[in-house]
């Protein structure tokens, strides 16, 4: 599958600091570090829908990871794939009476263009469920190999017990395991399993639903299963960051992890980072409730994409926050001075600017310090609070392409 196309990242002539950020797992920041490569995985979309807020604010998270890791001099390596066959996909394909295909590509290809719009850096690696199949048949052979796989009727399901690290990314209790795998896709009352929290690897064939032919019989791979094979192919035993939404801590990244190990004998992951939720109208966003802000109904309302990029740039990635239309026109109205400033050419010295920036991101990708650092030196050059100070006479120079490199914003 493609992705999109990357906009060009500047290379900067300082060096930023190695970059830390949480781990969810040792609840530590780590900076993580490997021979090679940085090794990233992000867990995708499932194209039921158009990209809301609350995907944007993740994907735009993990892109200020790629972009620190580069600008302190790593090389990256970044997959991310597509769900483009699961059951709220084929649910609403039903529903709304379009084939499930048609959906999958509509809404896959309405994603690259927000995420291009965004000035995302596309991965290296783009893959979607389908053509993934054969890369998780083979995982699931070597799950069977490993004893760790059984079946119940025509579905095969993985043992959580098999993995003797298992609860360690989350480190929940069970009762919460139990009841988030039950709310999270999972099956827990299915009857003849080992224990409730094992989970589907193959799906068998089901009437009306789309299946593949398998050594197993016909059918489709599980979710957790998909991600696992996808990483392990393209990224090797262990990744430096498996990142994802909060909501994706239980039960997909613990699984993800449990099959990669049990598969490998290796860790999956030296960090598992995980972005916050975002909230519209008092609620997270989804689309059960109906609070969902699209991005490209934004971008259609002629709205500026480098205002949506600093309205989220603005929230820590990994916090909960409340997506305001007041947020938004903010950020439009601070974009403004921003240019106004960076128009002039000399301005108050950007030396410490970029330090600052650089030094933030290094620090768990805290934009919002990031930003804070480059509204005083506009405050400074436009003389918000006194006498302008335009004493650095190659300014503009200087800064703009760091907050391009660093903070994916272009304005120029």
């Amino acid at each position: 599958m493609r992705a999109w196309t990357s906009p060009e990242m500047p290379a900067l002539p300082v060096v930023a600091p190695p970059v830390a950020v949480h781990d969810t797992a040792s609840g530590r920041a780590l900076t993580t570090t490997s021979d090679g490569p940085a090794l990233l995985y992000v867990c995708g979309i499932t194209p039921y829908d158009a990209t809301h807020l609350g995907h944007a604010a993740t994907y735009v998270g993990f892109d200020l990871l790629n972009r620190a890791w580069r600008n302190a001099g790593r090389e990256v390596r970044y997959v991310q794939n597509v769900t483009d066959v699961d059951d709220p996909l084929l649910e609403r394909a039903t529903k709304v009476g379009v084939d499930w295909e048609e959906l999958a590509e509509r809404e896959t290809e309405l994603f690259r263009q927000d995420m291009q719009a965004l000035r995302v850096l596309a991965p290296d690696a783009y893959i979607g469920a389908v053509e993934s199949i054969p890369l998780a048949v083979d995982m699931i052979e070597r799950l069977q190999a490993a004893g760790a796989v059984y079946r119940v009727e025509d579905d095969l399901y993985y043992s959580v017990a098999a993995d003797p690290a298992f609860g360690d990314e989350s480190g929940y209790d069970r009762d919460t395991m139990l009841r988030l795998f039950g709310e999270r896709g999972g099956d827990p009352e299915r009857a003849g399993k080992k224990d409730p929290l094992d989970p589907v690897v193959w799906r068998g064939e089901r009437e009306g639903e789309p299946s593949w032919e398998s050594p197993f019989g016909r059918g489709r791979p599980g979710w957790h299963i998909e991600c696992a094979a996808i990483a392990l192919t393209h990224l090797g035993p262990t990744v430096d960051v498996q990142g994802g939404g909060s909501d994706l801590v239980f039960p997909h990244h613990e699984m993800c992890a449990g099959h990669a190990q049990v598969a490998t004998g290796a860790p999956f992951a030296r960090a598992y980072v995980h972005a916050g939720m975002v909230g519209y109208d008092g609620e997270k966003m989804s689309k059960s409730r109906g609070n969902l802000v699209f991005v490209s109904a934004l971008r259609n309302s002629d709205i500026d994409p480098m205002a949506i990029r600093l309205a989220l740039l603005r929230q820590h990635y990994r916090s909960d926050w409340e997506w305001t239309d007041d947020g938004l026109w903010q950020a439009a109205d601070d974009l403004a001075q921003w240019r106004r400033a960076l128009s002039l050419g000399a301005g108050a010295p950007a030396g410490p600017v970029v330090e600052e920036v650089l030094a933030a991101l290094a620090d768990d990708l805290d934009a919002p310090r990031a930003t804070a650092a480059v509204d005083r030196w506009v405050a400074a050059t436009l003389g918000t609070d006194g006498l302008a100070d335009t004493s650095d006479r190659e300014a503009a120079v200087t800064l703009l392409p760091v907050l391009d490199a660093a903070l994916g914003l272009s304005l120029v």
